[in-house]
C-alpha cells in the first residue's frame, strides 16, 4: 500500500508547520498556496511603516522544504473546488489532484463589517501588497503636503481604525515616522504637526488584553502623541477623512483599517456550519464533522477560547500532523488543547505590553520581550540578521530605510 496522499492548502503559520511536523512521516505532501513565499505576518505593519523590506519578512516556499524528501509537489496555484465525495481537489488551471488527507488553512482577509465600498480609501493589512500601499499612501501624504501647504492639517493628519496590536502598532510607528524619519526633512510643512487618531468602536484599546495592559497601552500611546478614541463606531469613510458615531468628522489624508477579519472563502467548500465570520466550526481533533479525512486549522478555524493570532495556528498545524500521525500509527487522535503561551505588542520605539503566561508587564522590557520573540519566529537566518540590523539601525538613528513610495494609491 503506497503513503497516503496529504494536501495541505496555505503555508501561513498553520499550513507551515503541519508541513514541517510531517517531516519524517509516510506521507507523500503536496503543498499549495497562491503565493511562492510564506509571510510573517505579525511584522508586516513594519513594512507598511517603511521599517522593513518585503523581503524581510517573507521566505520562498520551495526553499523551506527543498529538504524535505516527503513533500513530493510545491504547487503556485489557487484551490477553486473541493470535492469532499471524490476526496479531491479542482485548481484555477483546472487540474485535479487527489487526497489522503486535506489539510485547509488559508487564513482570513479584511471585514468591512459590510461596507466594502470602504477598501478602496481605508486599506487594511494582511497582503504584502496591503503594506506597499499604505506605505506609499503615508509617505505620499507628506509629499503631498510639501506640494500644498495650505491642505497639510488633512495630509499631515492619518486615522486607524481598530486598536486591536495591529491597529496600536501602526498607530505608534505612524508617529515616529512623522516626529523622527522625515520630521527635518521638509521645507514648507513640519511633519512633526502630524496627527494621528486611533479610532476603536469598544472601550478600550487592545481589548482581549488584561485591562492594566490595555490602559497601559492607551497611556504608551497618548504619550507619543497619538489621539486614542474609544467606544467610536465608524459611519463614513471617504477620500477626505473618516465620521464617527460621536458626530465627530475627521479630516485626514490618510485612513488605514485594522478592525475586523474575515474568514477565507474556500471554508464555505467544506459544507460545514461556519460563524459570521465564516470561520469552520471543526471537531475537538481540527477534523470537520463528518469527514475525518479533512481538517481546518489556522484563522480559518473557530474553535472557542482560541484566538486568531499566530501561536494559535502553529498550535493547531502542528496538532493536525499529530493526528495524521495517529491515523498512520493506529493510534486514537487526541483533542485539540491550545496553550495560551502571551500576549505581546509594541507600541513604537522601547514601548510595549506584554501577558506572558500571566506576568504581565509593559515599556522597555515589554518591547525587547517582543522583538527577542519574533526574531526567533523567523524563518531563514538571512531575514533574522536582516531584520536585527534594520531595527538596530532605526533604534540608533530614529531613521527607516524603507522609504520608497511604489505606485499609485488606486483613489488617484
Amino acid at each position: 500500500m503506497s503513503n497516503p496522499r496529504v494536501v495541505i492548502v496555505g503555508v501561513g503559520f498553520a499550513g507551515l508547520n503541519a508541513a514541517k511536523a510531517l517531516r519524517k512521516a509516510p506521507v507523500r505532501l503536496t503543498i499549495i498556496d497562491r503565493r511562492n513565499f510564506h509571510l510573517f505576518q505579525p511584522l508586516l505593519y513594519q513594512v507598511a511603516t517603511a521599517a522593513l523590506n518585503p523581503s524581510d519578512i517573507a521566505y520562498p516556499i520551495r526553499s523551506i522544504f527543498r529538504r524535505q524528501r516527503n513533500v513530493v509537489s510545491v504547487l503556485l496555484a489557487e484551490v477553486v473546488n473541493i470535492d469532499l465525495d471524490a476526496s479531491e481537489i479542482t485548481l484555477d488551471d483546472g487540474q485535479t489532484i487527489l487526497y489522503d488527507y486535506l489539510v485547509v488553512a488559508t487564513g482570513a482577509t479584511h471585514s468591512y463589517f459590510g461596507h466594502d465600498e470602504w477598501s478602496e480609501v481605508a486599506p487594511g493589512l494582511k497582503t504584502i501588497e496591503d503594506a506597499l500601499v499604505i506605505r506609499s499612501r503615508v509617505l505620499r501624504a507628506f509629499e503631498e503636503a510639501e506640494r500644498n501647504p495650505d491642505q497639510a492639517d488633512r495630509w499631515l493628519s492619518f486615522v486607524v481604525v481598530g486598536a486591536g496590536p495591529t491597529g496600536v502598532e501602526l498607530a505608534g510607528a505612524l508617529i515616529e515616522i512623522a516626529v523622527h524619519a522625515v520630521g527635518d526633512e521638509f521645507d514648507a510643512v513640519d511633519p512633526r504637526n502630524a496627527r494621528v487618531v486611533l479610532v476603536e468602536g469598544t472601550n478600550r484599546v487592545l481589548p482581549p488584553y488584561p485591562e492594566g495592559l490595555s490602559a497601559s497601552a492607551r497611556r504608551q500611546l497618548e504619550k507619543l502623541g497619538v489621539e486614542v478614541l474609544t467606544s467610536a463606531l465608524v459611519e463614513l469613510i471617504d477620500l477626505d477623512g473618516v465620521s464617527l458615531s460621536t458626530g465627530e468628522r475627521i479630516e485626514a489624508g490618510t485612513v488605514i483599517w485594522a478592525a475586523g477579519v474575515e474568514a477565507s472563502p474556500l471554508g464555505r467548500m467544506l459544507g460545514a456550519e461556519m460563524d459570521r465570520s465564516g470561520r469552520v466550526m471543526v471537531q475537538p481533533d481540527l477534523s470537520v464533522a463528518g469527514q475525518p479525512n479533512v481538517f481546518v486549522a489556522g484563522d480559518l478555524a473557530l474553535v472557542e477560547g482560541v484566538p486568531g493570532v499566530a501561536p494559535a495556528a502553529i498550535q493547531m498545524g502542528r496538532h493536525v500532523a499529530s493526528a495524521i500521525w495517529a491515523d498512520i500509527s493506529g493510534e486514537n487522535r487526541l483533542p485539540f488543547r491550545y496553550r495560551d503561551k502571551g500576549s505581546l505588542a509594541t507600541i513604537g520605539r522601547a514601548r510595549g505590553v506584554a501577558d506572558i503566561r500571566g506576568i504581565r508587564f509593559s515599556g522597555l522590557f515589554a518591547w525587547i520581550a517582543w522583538l527577542a520573540i519574533h526574531i526567533f519566529y523567523l524563518i531563514g537566518f538571512r531575514n533574522r540578521v536582516f531584520v536585527l540590523a534594520s531595527w538596530a539601525w532605526s533604534y540608533l538613528t530614529f531613521r527607516r530605510g524603507a522609504r520608497i513610495i511604489t505606485g499609485l494609491p488606486k483613489h488617484e
